[in-house]
Order: structure tokens, then sequence, then C-alpha cells
């Protein structure tokens, strides 16, 4: 139980959450066959199982809870990625953006692309609030809130400008999101949301190493703290020109699958009276 409640143990299981679960995510929503009833049955069952979660481990202040608490939380989330990243639940517009649409207009239409995942996400929220409510764990609430307002400031930026749109991680049904972002350098909206995450990490970080901590509270405040300093790395990586798709190749490795399935389906021995003529120079 000491090995669990070292602070370096809770990170480095924060990390690997985080990493594991994009990628699953990541590899459901590039197969056509399991993003679709099936999928999404299943993605409900999860959700129910991750609140029933949340709810149990909300009366258990001790280093498993903790764990328990955050891991269920992340799944959780992970539900809302799936509807959102198969196009289940985004929104009524699912249309690229119209070209030279700026202002207000273009931000009118940039919500009603989202509005339905971003209600999602609010009903979903009060529902772990509900569950955890006024428990002895809160830490379960706390991941769900802080991965929800991390998520708000990537999409504000993505909207308002950055360098780098990471747009390879969005899969066919919500590939027109992409019109909706802008690569520019980054505006003040930027250094103002990273300056908070990064403050909001170093007071966790010091919840969590205070001398009068417990066992239970430095393993959650390090979970916290973790995913928050991930949330905050997750924004420079619209910053900075990296490979992070490389990442999580294994997770994106079947929408190649899916692509090589498509044009085997279009080889000349299955469909012969298909002509491919070649663009006039």
């Amino acid at each position: 139980m000491m090995l669990l409640s070292h602070p370096a143990v809770a990170a480095l299981c924060a990390l690997f959450v985080w990493w594991f679960s994009t990628g699953v995510v990541l590899y459901i929503v590039g197969r056509r066959d399991l993003n679709t009833r099936w999928g999404l049955a299943g993605a409900g069952a999860l959700f129910a199982a991750s609140l029933y979660g949340l709810a149990r481990s909300a009366t258990d202040p001790s280093v498993v809870g903790a764990y328990a608490a955050f891991t269920c939380a992340v799944l959780l989330w992970g539900t809302q990625e799936f509807g959102f990243l198969t196009g289940i639940v985004t929104g009524p517009r699912n249309r690229a953006c119209p070209e030279n649409c700026v202002g207000w207009r273009r931000a009118a239409l940039a919500v009603e692309a989202i509005i339905y995942h971003e209600i999602a996400l609010v009903l979903s929220g009060v529902a772990v609030i509900a569950v955890t409510w006024k428990a002895d764990n809160q830490f379960g609430a706390w991941t769900f809130l802080l991965l929800w307002a991390m998520r708000v400031s990537a999409k504000l930026n993505l909207f308002a400008g950055v360098p780098v749109l990471n747009h390879e991680f969005l899969p066919t049904p919500v590939e027109h999101l992409a019109s909706y972002f802008t690569r520019k350098p980054v505006s003040l909206f930027f250094p103002v949301a990273v300056t908070a995450a990064t403050a909001i990490t170093t007071l966790l970080v010091a919840k969590a190493l205070t001398g009068d901590a417990s066992a239970f509270e430095t393993t959650g405040y390090t979970l916290l703290a973790s995913l928050m300093a991930l949330g905050v790395l997750e924004h420079w990586f619209m910053v900075l020109p990296l490979p992070i798709a490389a990442l999580w190749s294994w997770g994106m490795r079947s929408r190649t699958a899916d692509v090589g399935a498509a044009a085997a389906s279009m080889a000349p021995d299955s469909v012969p009276n298909v002509i491919t003529k070649l663009p006039e120079s």
C-alpha cells in the first residue's frame, strides 16, 4: 500500500491511464465495425459501470479508493470522447465552415457543430457530482471537472488560433470540424490558459506533498496534478511542431486498416467497370 501511495507511482499511473485510454479510443473510433450500434451499446454500458464505480469509490477515502475514482472518471470521459469522435454526439451542423466566414458568425457555426457534445458533457458532469455529492472521496469528481476544463480550453485555443492543429487525430466522421480551427500565432488566450493551468498544477503538487497529507490525499492530489500537467503538455503540443501522433501509432493503425479494406473493395477484380481518369494537365 505504501508503494501505491508514493507520488512517483501515482504520477506514472496517471500517465499510463492517459496514454492508454487515448489510444484505445483512437483505435475504436477508427474501426467502422466497432463504432456503430455495438460500439454505442458498449459505450453506454461502460458509462453506467463507470458512474457506479464513482459512486462506490466516493465512499472509500483510501489509496485504492483514490485510484478507483480517478480511473472511473477517465473511463467515463472516454465514453464521451467515443460519442464525439464517431460523430454520434456532436451537433446539428455536420458541414465544414464556409469560406470567408469570420467573427460571431463563425463562432455561432462552430458552437452549432459541437453543441450536443457540450450538453452531454454538462449532463455527465451533473451525474458525476450527484453520485459523489458530499462524499469523503471527491477525487473522481475533480478528475472529471479538470478534464472538462482543459478540453474547453483546448477547443477555445484551436478556434482562436494556434500554430499546430494536430487535425490528424480527427477521424472521418468529424474531420469537418478542422475547418473551424485556425492556424496562426497563438492568441492572448493561450498564455492566460496555460498560466492558469500551470498554477493549478503547482497548487495540486503542493497539496500532495504537504507534510500533514494522508496517503489518500497524497495519492489523489498527485493523480490530479499529473492530469493537469498532461493537460498543459497537450496545450504546448498546439505550439510545438512535434510528431505526437507517434505516441499513439498503435491506436491510429485501425484507420490504416480501414483504408486498406476500402481500397481492396475497389480493386479491379471486384469492380471491373471502374475507370480511373487522370486530370488533364
